[in-house]
């Protein structure tokens, strides 16, 4: 699956965290956003780690699930640059 995921995360120690975990599922793109491919079992790792680094009362974590129709449709606009194409997790 190819994810797009982003947060919002209010302490600068638990997001700190939170990007250096997230390195072992998907590439940073921008500051607070993350994507890229990500086997279907992994998934669950990926949700429990997130689950298990924020605050779910004030922080905010969102996963987008995008198709193969919509990945080849997305509009990079100024510095952005592809993932290269077959991108897979990256393992820390």
């Amino acid at each position: 699956m190819y994810l797009v995921l982003c947060y919002d995360v209010v302490s600068d120690a638990r997001r700190d965290r939170l990007h250096r975990r997230l390195k072992g599922y998907l590439r940073p793109v921008q500051k607070s956003v993350f994507e890229g491919h990500l086997p279907d079992a992994r998934y669950p790792r990926l949700l429990s780690m997130v689950d298990g680094t924020i605050d779910p009362t004030t922080d905010t974590v969102r996963v987008y699930h995008l198709c193969r129709g919509c990945i080849g449709r997305m509009d990079l606009i100024g510095t952005a640059e592809p993932l290269p194409p077959g991108d897979t997790d990256v393992v820390v």
